[in-house]
Formats: C-alpha cells, sequence, structure tokens
C-alpha cells in the first residue's frame, strides 16, 4: 500500500496551527505505518476532547431538560429533595448529596425507556436544543480539530473509539453522524436494563441503576479491555479521569501518542482546569501531561478554529 506523504497527511488537519504540537501529531501519523494494521487503535475521551463540556457536561443539560418536562407535567415529582436542588440550582444542596446520588436520581428519570426511545431523546436534545452560550446546538458544538484528527487516523488505517465518563447510549445517540464511530464503538457509563415483555413481545427497559463504576479513571483502561479488546496506541483526553487511560496506550513498544486538551481560550471556547469528577487530585492534568512528555494541545494557540461552521 502506498506511505502517505507527511506533507499529504498535513493537509487533512487544516485547524491546526504549525508548530511542536502539529509536528508530533504528524510524527506519529507516519510512524504508524510501523504498526500491524491490526494494532492501530486510538480511543477518544468525549466530554471536552471531542465536544465542549462547559458551563455544564451534556448529559445534564439533557437530564435537566427532562426534569423541567417530567416536574411540568407531575409538579409533585420536583419536591424530591435533590430533584429540588437541581430545578433551584442550590449549589449546597447539591455538593451534599454528592455525585452518586444525583447520578442515581437523574437516570431514574429515564427509567422504564426502551432503549431506542432513550436514543430517540438524546439524539433530538442533542441536534435541536441549543447551547445556552455557543449559538449553536449542543450537537454542533464538537471541536473541528478533532474531527479533523479522527479523520487523518482513519487514513492511517485505526479503528477509533469513544471511550467517554458519560453514559454509553447517550453518546451512542450520535456517535455515528457526529464522529464516524459506530455505537459499538462506544465504551462509557452503563445502565443496566431490564427483560421484559410487552405487548406479547421481548423488550429491554431501563432501570435507574448503574452498572459497575463510573466510566473514569482505571475504569477506563478496564473497561477497553472488557468491551473492545484491544490496546489502544494513541489516546486522547482533557481531564485527571483521563490519565490512567493515556498512560496505558503510551506504555507501548512502538509508536504511541498521548494528547492532553488543555483548555484554556476564554475567547472562543472555555478557560478552565479540567478535573475528575468522581474523584480527586492534587495535581494539575496539564502539568502532569508536560511532565510525562505528552503531546498538551492549547486551545488558544494549536488551533486555527474551535467549532465547524454552522450550515
Amino acid at each position: 500500500m502506498r506511505r502517505i506523504a507527511v506533507d499529504e497527511l498535513r493537509s487533512r488537519l487544516p485547524s491546526w496551527r504549525p508548530g511542536v504540537v502539529l509536528d508530533e501529531v504528524l510524527a506519529f501519523l507516519a510512524a504508524s505505518e510501523e504498526i500491524a494494521p491490526p494494532e492501530r487503535v486510538a480511543v477518544f475521551d468525549n466530554d471536552g476532547t471531542l465536544w465542549c463540556e462547559k458551563p455544564e457536561i451534556f448529559q445534564a443539560e439533557f437530564f435537566l431538560h427532562e426534569l423541567r418536562a417530567a416536574a411540568a407535567a407531575d409538579p409533585a415529582l420536583a419536591e424530591r429533595p435533590e430533584y429540588r436542588a437541581l430545578l433551584d440550582h442550590d449549589q449546597a444542596a447539591l455538593a451534599g448529596f454528592g455525585l452518586p446520588r444525583l447520578a442515581v436520581a437523574l437516570a431514574e428519570l429515564c427509567a422504564g425507556l426502551t432503549a431506542e426511545e432513550f436514543s430517540a431523546r438524546s439524539a433530538s436534545f442533542l441536534l435541536q436544543r441549543q447551547h445556552p452560550t455557543l449559538g449553536r446546538p449542543f450537537g454542533r458544538a464538537v471541536y473541528q480539530p478533532m474531527l479533523e484528527l479522527l479523520d487523518a487516523l482513519r487514513v492511517q488505517r485505526f479503528a477509533t473509539f469513544i471511550v467517554s465518563g458519560g453514559g454509553t447510549e447517550f453518546v451512542r445517540a450520535i456517535s455515528e453522524q457526529l464522529y464516524g464511530v459506530a455505537p459499538e464503538g462506544v465504551v462509557g457509563t452503563l445502565i443496566e436494563y431490564e427483560y421484559v415483555t410487552r405487548d406479547g413481545a421481548p423488550a429491554l427497559r431501563r432501570t435507574g441503576r448503574i452498572s459497575g463504576d463510573a466510566n473514569e479513571g482505571p475504569a477506563k483502561v478496564l473497561n477497553i479491555q472488557q468491551h473492545l479488546g484491544r490496546r489502544p496506541v494513541f489516546a486522547a483526553g482533557n481531564s485527571a479521569g483521563d490519565r490512567d487511560m493515556i498512560e496505558w496506550a503510551i506504555a507501548v513498544p512502538g509508536p504511541s501518542l498521548g494528547i492532553l486538551i488543555d483548555h484554556d481560550d476564554d475567547k472562543r471556547e472555555f478557560a478552565y482546569e479540567s478535573v475528575a469528577a468522581t474523584f480527586a487530585t492534587t495535581e494539575h492534568i496539564v502539568d502532569v501531561g508536560r511532565r510525562e512528555g505528552w503531546t498538551v494541545v492549547s486551545m488558544r494557540d494549536d488551533w486555527t478554529t474551535i467549532f465547524p461552521q454552522l450550515q
């Protein structure tokens, strides 16, 4: 097969500014010719890596949307303490409940739905509801440079997967449309299902129970093995929750690359420190990435544009 020239690879990344970061990405893409095709596996975090995650992660916005609709239909629902705090934006109460309790409460909003019903609601929200500050639908608040990188990896015959802390099926609802990643290529936090009979036919219904641990930290590595069965040689993330996944991907013989997205652009996106949602750390993940020799991408300095043009 014809070896692709670096200039041709560069042409596939028009939103990446010339510089050290682009050079490192191109060097890896070129060196990947040395990797056996079955071992060309790339994994991407989603929230804050492939799409925006501020002012709140999109799945939280989705569940809040579902909560408002459910409370309008049944006002008594709003008196549940977790829901009352969410509707009132009571940060003190929310902090007191803790993320696990809130996650279960929110998951219970969609308990009883089939997989198809939940997917349809998720896709409708992402493709039609407007982001509160960016002037575009949530599903269009994806990062253009990362879409280009996904395509460049596929040109090099990489299999590309999404490994997210978010809900598996929330991301699956639009993964193929937005990223070209088939639903079965999404690994995320799982909700348990119940097998039931509906109208005389078998069906699956969502429960309010999370299956296993939230897909963050070491759980990402374990779930890559359990659900994909293939070790990556490329990983991209943005928070401490992605550290283990990046470390796992680059601890291989031969070419590998770990990318960390630094949210340092308060003009075109948001400027903030990305932290894990389910555990605390003492060191800024950007400092970790630089110390460990990862490719740290400055959104401000390394990307000429952030989001795709709206059509």
